[in-house]
């Protein structure tokens, strides 16, 4: 699997405190229909830390469910339990899902010997293409290079997504990269430096945008694929407003409110986060009439 392009951070709707199943299955035939190139069930925009186990297993089943092979299905399905990381991305290589992405382990603050170790026994056990998740903003830990390509060179590591907003990381690890890992996926994690990511190595995005606006953030990796960055950045441009607006607040909670404005689900999210304050909640709602998504 070649993972690359737009690849949605799903959104899980809730309604009265539940999965609401049918918003979410429509959500993502909504996605595929869109044109995007791949989803994410069960990420950090997907509410991932709140869900139990079996809605978790349960929200990348119905994904897989709708998607039946049209597009990857990159499940999300790390921890900072070993244990609990291997036994998620188990369900997702059995339930069908094309890879998972397992975030660096948050909390416990492991060395880069104790995440080379973590990321190496959920491979070995899951046999399944995963994608490393560096985000030290939320994770506490940055996963160096070094480490990285130590990682690139096991079997099932397919691949990095990246937020930690350094445009220097693209060109650093791949420096790095063992030979054999050729085909090791750089995706960024961060809409608003997608298409800079990808003019130094990148291959695409892992969007929470993409959940408001899918085809124009397939069509800025489209043209990024197609070494057009002329026309990547002109449609890029056109998006700013709206990759700022969906961090005004903790993400996923304005996503989710903007998703709300579209009609795809309920504005709900789950503690400890809350809705976005009525002025971002105006804002938002600004920004998608400018971008005529209402």
């Amino acid at each position: 699997m070649s993972f690359q392009g737009i690849y949605t951070a799903l959104i899980t709707p809730f309604k009265n405190g539940k999965v609401d199943e049918k918003a979410f299955q429509d959500f993502v035939e909504w996605q595929i229909r869109e044109g995007v190139h791949g989803l994410v069930p069960c990420g950090t925009t997907g509410e991932s830390p709140t869900l139990s186990h079996a809605e978790h297993n349960r929200v990348i089943d119905l994904c897989l469910e709708v998607a039946r092979g049209r597009v990857p299905v990159m499940a999300g399905t790390g921890s900072n339990s070993t244990d609990e990381a291997i036994m998620m991305t188990k369900h997702a290589r059995k339930a069908g899902a094309a890879g998972a992405l397992v975030v660096a382990p948050y909390y416990n603050k492991p060395t880069q010997e104790g995440i080379f170790q973590h990321y190496r026994a959920i491979a070995e056990a899951a046999k399944l293409p995963i994608i490393i998740y560096n985000i030290p903003g939320r994770s506490v830990i940055n996963i160096s290079d070094d480490t990285l390509a130590r990682l690139a060179a096991l079997p099932y590591i397919a691949g990095v997504k990246d937020a930690t907003g350094d445009l220097a990381r693209p060109y650093t690890l791949k420096a790095r990269l063992p030979k054999k890992a050729e085909k090791f996926a750089m995706l960024s994690g961060e809409d608003m430096t997608a298409v800079a990511f990808n003019a130094s190595g990148g291959r695409g995005c892992i969007s929470v945008s993409a959940n408001i606006a899918p085809r124009a953030c397939a069509a800025v990796q489209e043209a990024c694929l197609e070494g057009d960055y002329a026309k990547a950045l002109a449609l890029h441009s056109k998006l700013v407003d709206l990759h700022n607006i969906m961090f005004c607040e903790t993400s996923p909670s304005p996503v989710k409110y903007a998703a709300s404005l579209l009609g795809k689900c309920r504005p709900e999210v789950r503690l400890p986060l809350v809705m976005p304050q009525e002025d971002h909640k105006k804002s938002i709602a600004q920004v998608l009439k400018k971008l005529r998504l209402l």
